[in-house]
């Protein structure tokens, strides 16, 4: 398992990158270079359960670690979903359950947040990974600076 890591400087308070970073209307265009109609859904309890998902309803099951709005979240993936069924127990996915996903903000000044991803996935996801942070983090500092 690798870890990458991306980072921005947003040009506006911490609350409201991390209100489009999670926002309904908002994270699907940011992560749209991960997969183009991607949904977010949680009930933001450590534990509980999250879906990252593509327009298909494909994607990542996952837990929270640890939240602490709007400063951290951390998710710790346990399997994928596919055509509505959760695999956690394939061999393919105990080879990377537990890897994390981890957004960190940091207010620089009231209106300048520092954002930074560190993410646990195979070598092989690294192009995938690095076109989505990129391209997808100046989205969506595009629309905090708006």
């Amino acid at each position: 398992m690798a870890t990458f890591n991306y980072e921005i400087i947003i040009n506006a308070p911490i609350q409201k990158v991390w209100d489009l970073l999670w926002g309904e209307d908002t994270y699907g265009e940011w992560t749209q270079f991960f997969s183009a109609g991607s949904q977010f859904k949680t009930d933001w309890e450590v534990g509980g359960e999250t879906y990252f998902m593509d327009s298909e309803g494909n994607g990542m099951f996952s837990t929270i670690r640890s939240v602490n709005e709007p400063e951290e979240v951390i998710f710790s993936h346990l399997g994928m979903v596919r055509n509505g069924e959760v695999d956690t127990a394939t061999i393919n996915q105990l080879e990377w359950s537990g890897a994390e996903e981890k957004y960190f903000l940091r207010e620089i000044g009231p209106n300048t947040t520092e954002l930074r991803a560190e993410v646990h996935a195979t070598g092989e996801m690294e192009g995938m990974m690095n076109r989505g942070f990129n391209e997808g983090f100046k989205v969506l500092k595009n629309l905090a600076e708006k």
